[in-house]
Protein backbone atom coordinates (compact mmCIF):
# COMPACT_ATOMS: atom_id res chain seq x y z
CA UNK A 1 0.00 0.00 0.00
CA UNK A 2 1.28 3.46 -0.89
CA UNK A 3 1.52 5.94 1.97
CA UNK A 4 -1.18 8.57 2.16
CA UNK A 5 -0.88 11.82 4.10
CA UNK A 6 -4.23 13.35 5.04
CA UNK A 7 -4.99 16.67 6.66
CA UNK A 8 -7.53 19.46 6.77
CA UNK A 9 -6.93 23.07 5.79
CA UNK A 10 -8.54 26.34 4.83
CA UNK A 11 -5.27 27.57 3.32
CA UNK A 12 -6.19 27.02 -0.33
CA UNK A 13 -9.13 28.56 -2.20
CA UNK A 14 -10.52 25.79 -4.39
CA UNK A 15 -12.51 28.28 -6.50
CA UNK A 16 -9.20 29.79 -7.71
CA UNK A 17 -7.60 26.51 -8.75
CA UNK A 18 -6.81 25.80 -12.37
CA UNK A 19 -9.50 23.47 -13.71
CA UNK A 20 -8.50 19.84 -14.10
CA UNK A 21 -9.36 19.16 -17.77
CA UNK A 22 -9.80 15.40 -17.25
CA UNK A 23 -11.98 15.33 -14.15
CA UNK A 24 -12.92 18.37 -12.04
CA UNK A 25 -11.04 17.27 -8.91
CA UNK A 26 -9.05 19.94 -7.05
CA UNK A 27 -5.53 19.39 -5.73
CA UNK A 28 -3.07 21.44 -7.76
CA UNK A 29 -2.82 24.08 -5.00
CA UNK A 30 -1.19 21.59 -2.66
CA UNK A 31 1.40 20.47 -5.22
CA UNK A 32 2.23 24.10 -6.06
CA UNK A 33 2.61 24.81 -2.33
CA UNK A 34 4.98 21.82 -2.04
CA UNK A 35 7.05 22.91 -5.05
CA UNK A 36 7.72 26.26 -3.37
CA UNK A 37 8.96 24.59 -0.18
CA UNK A 38 10.93 21.48 -1.10
CA UNK A 39 14.70 21.70 -0.62
CA UNK A 40 17.11 21.25 -3.51
CA UNK A 41 17.57 17.58 -2.57
CA UNK A 42 14.04 16.86 -3.86
CA UNK A 43 13.01 17.86 -7.36
CA UNK A 44 9.29 18.11 -8.01
CA UNK A 45 7.89 18.56 -11.52
CA UNK A 46 5.17 20.94 -12.61
CA UNK A 47 1.79 19.44 -11.59
CA UNK A 48 -0.21 17.61 -14.24
CA UNK A 49 -3.84 16.51 -14.31
CA UNK A 50 -5.02 12.94 -13.89
CA UNK A 51 -8.53 11.50 -13.63
CA UNK A 52 -8.17 11.12 -9.83
CA UNK A 53 -6.67 14.58 -9.20
CA UNK A 54 -3.19 16.00 -9.80
CA UNK A 55 0.35 14.63 -9.70
CA UNK A 56 3.99 15.61 -9.87
CA UNK A 57 7.02 13.46 -10.48
CA UNK A 58 9.57 13.65 -7.68
CA UNK A 59 13.22 12.66 -7.49
CA UNK A 60 15.34 12.27 -4.37
CA UNK A 61 18.45 10.17 -3.67
CA UNK A 62 18.42 8.82 -7.26
CA UNK A 63 14.89 7.39 -6.85
CA UNK A 64 11.73 8.42 -8.67
CA UNK A 65 8.29 8.90 -7.13
CA UNK A 66 4.83 9.97 -8.12
CA UNK A 67 3.25 12.43 -5.68
CA UNK A 68 -0.52 12.63 -6.13
CA UNK A 69 -2.84 15.20 -4.59
CA UNK A 70 -6.55 15.79 -4.37
CA UNK A 71 -8.97 17.67 -2.14
CA UNK A 72 -12.36 16.68 -0.83
CA UNK A 73 -14.37 19.87 -0.66
CA UNK A 74 -16.11 20.78 2.56
CA UNK A 75 -18.97 23.28 2.73
CA UNK A 76 -17.27 25.11 5.61
CA UNK A 77 -14.03 25.60 3.64
CA UNK A 78 -11.98 23.31 5.89
CA UNK A 79 -11.24 20.86 3.07
CA UNK A 80 -9.66 17.43 3.44
CA UNK A 81 -6.42 17.13 1.46
CA UNK A 82 -4.83 13.86 0.42
CA UNK A 83 -1.23 13.30 -0.72
CA UNK A 84 -0.27 9.86 -2.00
CA UNK A 85 3.35 8.90 -2.61
CA UNK A 86 4.18 6.05 -4.98
CA UNK A 87 7.80 4.91 -5.26
CA UNK A 88 8.77 3.88 -8.78
CA UNK A 89 10.32 0.42 -8.82
CA UNK A 90 11.62 -1.68 -11.69
CA UNK A 91 9.92 -4.91 -12.65
CA UNK A 92 12.89 -6.78 -11.18
CA UNK A 93 12.63 -4.88 -7.88
CA UNK A 94 8.92 -5.67 -7.68
CA UNK A 95 9.48 -9.31 -8.58
CA UNK A 96 12.18 -9.73 -5.93
CA UNK A 97 10.39 -7.63 -3.32
CA UNK A 98 13.19 -5.04 -3.28
CA UNK A 99 13.15 -1.26 -2.65
CA UNK A 100 9.66 -1.25 -1.14
CA UNK A 101 8.32 1.97 0.32
CA UNK A 102 8.98 2.11 4.05
CA UNK A 103 7.97 4.51 6.79
CA UNK A 104 11.44 6.06 6.81
CA UNK A 105 11.62 6.59 3.04
CA UNK A 106 13.38 9.93 2.32
CA UNK A 107 10.64 11.29 0.02
CA UNK A 108 7.86 10.42 2.45
CA UNK A 109 9.82 11.77 5.42
CA UNK A 110 10.58 15.08 3.72
CA UNK A 111 7.04 15.71 2.48
CA UNK A 112 5.53 14.63 5.79
CA UNK A 113 7.85 17.02 7.66
CA UNK A 114 6.81 19.93 5.39
CA UNK A 115 3.14 19.18 6.01
CA UNK A 116 3.68 18.96 9.78
CA UNK A 117 5.48 22.33 9.79
CA UNK A 118 2.54 24.19 8.24
CA UNK A 119 0.38 25.67 11.04
CA UNK A 120 -2.62 25.95 8.66
CA UNK A 121 -2.76 22.14 8.32
CA UNK A 122 -4.65 20.28 11.03
CA UNK A 123 -5.51 16.66 11.80
CA UNK A 124 -2.44 15.39 9.92
CA UNK A 125 -2.21 11.61 9.62
CA UNK A 126 -0.21 9.08 7.62
CA UNK A 127 -1.70 5.79 6.48
CA UNK A 128 0.02 2.83 4.83
CA UNK A 129 3.55 2.78 3.54
CA UNK A 130 4.91 -0.61 4.46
Amino acid sequence: MHPVIRFQSRLFDLSRERLNPINPIPGISLLEWLRERVPASLSLSEPAAEDWGWYSDARIANRGYLVGACAHESPDGNHEWVLQIDKYRSFREKLLGQEKMTGDDPCLALIHALVLQEPEFTNVSVEGGS
